[in-house]
């Protein structure tokens, strides 16, 4: 079946971003970013900002985070955990929007949560530390310890990632293609996953 949904998980500073922007413009089709958190904020009645912090990250970089995740306000949230009622608000939207057609999403654990589409490609892209560091600071120039922000962030997705799908994050078999954007650049990986999608079956 033709792939008309892209999914792209990344590392922090991977790219991720750039990448499916430039996918969602050659193609045509919506590219969800910001747009998917503002989706979720209009649906869950949390701040957006809250979202974009929590919505693919543990609560915390401890394993036992999930166990001591805060619990959400009796009769809205219906006794689950404010994690676990931004998760399910985050997959009725994500499924809600691959209904409505083409597009590539970034992160909030789409790949997972649309796992039972066939007309879904599944991307993660990585980099070395070097470019993920120069990427970080050229969006933070004030940032004074690039290496120990990435390795927080990659380490709250993977905790994520593995707690709501019992999944390894970043393991290639849980992806169609793996990418490197050191080595690649982002056009060319744009590229490959361009020709993924045209000659899918």
């Amino acid at each position: 079946m033709e792939k008309r949904i892209i999914t792209i998980s990344r590392e922090y500073g991977a790219g991720g971003l750039p990448v499916g922007r430039m996918i969602a413009e050659k193609l045509g089709i919506p590219f969800y970013d910001k747009k998917l958190v503002e989706h979720v904020a209009e649906e869950s009645g949390f701040a957006p900002k809250f979202i974009e912090e929590h919505g693919e990250h543990s609560p915390s970089g401890s394993v036992f985070s999930y166990a001591f995740a805060p619990q959400g306000v009796p009769g809205v949230m219906n006794g689950l955990s404010t994690s676990d009622y931004l998760w399910n608000v985050q997959c009725n939207v994500i499924l809600q929007l691959a209904e409505k057609g083409p597009c590539v999403i970034v992160g909030r654990n789409a790949d997972y949560i649309l796992k039972d589409r066939k007309d879904v490609l599944n991307v993660f892209l990585h980099a070395d530390i070097p470019s993920r560091v120069a990427r970080v600071l050229e969006a933070n120039p004030d940032e004074k310890n690039p290496e120990g922000r990435i390795a927080a962030r990659d380490k709250r997705r993977r905790l994520n990632y593995q707690h709501y799908t019992g999944r390894t994050w970043g393991m290639s078999q849980n992806y169609h293609i793996c990418l490197d954007t050191t080595t690649l650049g982002y056009e060319q990986c744009a590229e490959i996953i361009l020709n993924a999608v045209k000659n899918s079956k």
